[in-house]
């Protein structure tokens, strides 16, 4: 085997070295294509994937179809007892200029239920092959592998799949003795890279090991050497393929050095934002033999894992590196992380969870529910639901504040908080409410977000990232400034994850669940004579009907009928793409709103496929409802290919604006089926403000 360097620019891959299997036994959910798709099908609703006449790849071009058709392969059921690795070898091409490129997806297709989960995407163009690695968990339960090609806008453009194969263990796993060297890539530098060792290679003057996988010189493994280094402390970066799933446990690696010096091997974590974190530094090591490193890796969002090694001269010899294993056992033997980031958020509908007040303040805040109705908004969980309510009539006084204690998170991790607040009655609202971090260790108390200007009476959402060294608490602080400014402030549905919010925000939603925030998830339009449902944000355009935003973050998009457009009785129709069939019960869930004196109805309807006529009647409201987003639950079944329709109807009057958001499939029955079909109409008793604590 000759000398590998891996770089972008660099041909790691080729028709004649990238095999996988070389003859072996092809594993389940493996294909070599190279007389036929083996046991993957074509979706033949779609594009076929056509087997290239000379063998070993499958592809579809712009020759077969026009841009934005989609070739579609099907796996066999699949049931991998543990956990697996799918290596995909593909080439995308076209026009590098091309505003539209090709792309390529790998869905997963869980055997009860009806949506394909996303794992992984690409439109990146390239003149040689390249590798993605997908980490599949086990599970009990049957699932199939959609592979999805969509032409881009170019005259020319092709989408190929040299190869897949399916592997016991994790994607991060290397022994480096395959030639594709699991998607590992080094990030290149001019004067220091990493090579592929081992194999009789001796066209470097450095002594080079013998593997440790192996014990033989014939063994591969991957090295850094200083002989080609220009400058002090030139970097060297090897980086893993891109770690989706999350995991947690221990990953450990064996790594040699030739002189004892003040080299520098160091092992990050970097995120789809940019940001690095460092889990492990060279230390301790013992010069000319294996060293065996273990790490506690605990993976919440999308990471990369670097390799990097610093050189401090000319002479300073190599860094060695092979057999990166993953165990779901931490390092220190425990199965799972103590914290549970879950329980730092509440939506405070059965009680306030574990946030607190301290007993110096009194009840600055009260857990409220306020009864649905056309003057003040409810909670943002339900529409009818419990929130945390500051300065009530029971505390507001001049120079008042109340502190609500979160739980206490540990140090030395990254977070996103997230939570919704309103306001009722302030004149002015800066600083009304206020964000604080409170380090035990030092009572130390650092403001990290306050309100400035914001619209009243609509539930805003709020993100802040929050990265300490020691463990903290978030405390929500409510001011009361004086007699004559003294409103309400609203708090609900506080979250807590790990990892940056903007890396958060690239991750793709679960495949059920459409917010409208970028598009419209599929959903068409059923041609109804002026009748339609329009994609906005912010207010709609008649006063005293429709929402002031939307329910996702108070400032996105929503999707609305306009009635000044309709007239009394007119339909506008919105439908889902097409749900596949699957037994059991399913559960809809969504918010609609419906605020203004002419509102007419909304409907929900279930399509079955070859049954266009015979709609069924799931759900319906009547009438104006409130000012609030409100949260329907609707639980169906069906055992045919089927749509869902939303059907909105225009009212009396043009005061009858319908809308609705974070629509969500789910594969079980309704947690809460309270909203049966039933019809209501408007109107409310004399007690319609009234506020529950």
């Amino acid at each position: 085997m000759c000398l590998l360097l891996l770089g972008p620019c660099a041909l790691l891959l080729s028709l004649k070295v990238v095999l996988f299997t070389n003859g072996a036994e092809v594993s389940s959910g493996s294909c070599t294509f190279e007389n036929s798709t083996c046991s993957y099908k074509s979706a033949f609703t779609f594009l076929p994937w056509t087997v290239n006449s000379e063998g070993h790849f499958i592809s579809v071009d712009t020759s077969y179809g026009t841009a934005g058709q989609k070739a579609v392969l099907v796996s066999p059921d699949l049931q991998p007892d543990e956990w697996s690795c799918l290596r995909l070898v593909y080439q995308i091409a076209g026009t590098e200029s091309s505003a539209s490129p090709s792309k390529l997806n790998v869905f997963v297709r869980p055997g009860e239920e009806s949506f394909d989960y996303l794992l992984w995407s690409s439109d990146e163009q390239s003149d040689s092959w390249l590798i993605a690695s997908i980490d599949l968990r086990h599970t009990s339960r049957k699932y199939k592998i959609i592979l999805e090609g969509i032409l881009g806008a170019d005259k020319v453009s092709s989408i190929a799949i040299f190869e897949l194969k399916m592997t016991t263990g994790y994607c991060i796993e290397c022994d480096f003795e395959e030639n594709h060297l699991c998607g590992y890539m080094n990030i290149w530098n001019p004067n220091v890279n990493w090579f592929v060792g081992g194999g009789n290679i001796r066209n470097t003057p450095s002594i080079l090991p013998k593997d440790h996988t192996l014990n033989s010189e014939l063994g591969h493994y991957m090295y850094v050497d200083s002989v080609y280094v220009k400058a002090f402390q030139e970097v060297a970066q090897l980086i893993s393929p891109l770690i989706i799933s999350p995991i947690a446990g221990c990953m450990s690696f064996y790594y040699q050095l030739q002189k004892e010096s003040s080299n520098v091997f160091v092992v990050y974590t970097r995120d789809l934002h940019g940001s690095y974190e460092e889990i492990w530094k060279m230390e301790g090591t013992r010069r000319g033999e294996w060293n065996l490193a273990e790490v506690d890796l605990n993976v919440h969002v999308p990471v990369e894992v670097i390799f990097e090694v610093a050189f401090n001269g000319v002479q300073a010899g190599y860094v060695a590196l092979d057999d990166i294993s993953f165990s779901a056992e931490h390092c220190s033997g425990e199965r799972e992380p103590v914290f549970n980031v879950e329980e730092a958020g509440c939506d405070f509908e059965k009680d306030m969870c574990r946030f607190h007040q301290d007993g110096r303040d009194g009840a600055g805040w009260n857990r409220v529910k306020i009864k649905p109705n056309a003057y003040r908004i409810g909670d943002h969980t339900t529409g009818s639901g419990h929130f945390m309510l500051a300065n009530t009539r029971f505390t507001s006084q001049p120079g008042y504040f109340g502190r609500l204690y979160g739980p206490s998170l540990p140090g030395n991790m990254q977070y996103c908080l997230r939570f919704f607040y309103a306001f009722y009655g302030f004149s002015k609202m800066n600083d009304a409410l206020a964000v604080y971090l409170f380090e035990e260790n030092h009572v130390v108390q650092e403001k990290i977000w306050s309100v400035q200007e914001s619209p009243k009476g609509v539930w805003l959402q709020a993100e802040i990232n929050i990265n300490k060294p020691m463990p903290c608490k978030v405390v929500f602080v409510s001011w009361c400034k004086s007699f004559w400014d003294c409103g309400l402030t609203a708090l609900d549905d506080v979250s807590v994850s790990v990892g940056n919010c903007q890396t958060a925000d690239r991750l793709p939603p679960p495949p059920g669940k459409c917010t409208f925030e970028k598009n419209d998830c599929g959903f068409q339009q059923e041609w109804q004579r002026r009748g339609m449902w329009h994609r906005i944000r912010g207010s709609t355009p008649t006063s005293y009907t429709g929402p002031r935003g939307d329910h996702t973050s108070g400032v996105g998009y929503y999707m609305y009928i306009e009635a000044t457009h309709m007239v009394y009785g007119q339909k506008a129709r919105l439908l889902s793409r097409p749900l596949w069939a699957i037994p059991g019960k399913q559960c809809l869930t969504f918010f609609y709103h419906m605020y203004g004196a002419g509102t007419g109805l909304l409907n929900v309807y279930l399509r079955k496929e070859s049954e266009r006529h015979k709609d069924t009647l799931l759900w319906t409201k009547k009438g104006e409802q409130s000012i609030s987003w409100m949260k329907a639950h609707v639980e169906y079944e069906s055992n045919k290919q089927h749509q869902i329709i939303f059907e909105a109807i225009r009212g009396v009057s043009i005061r009858s604006d319908v809308a609705i958001d974070d629509v969500m499939f789910q594969n079980g029955p309704c947690k809460d089926t309270n909203d049966s079909l039933t019809l209501q109409s408007s109107g409310y008793s004399d007690d319609f403000n009234e506020i529950d604590l």
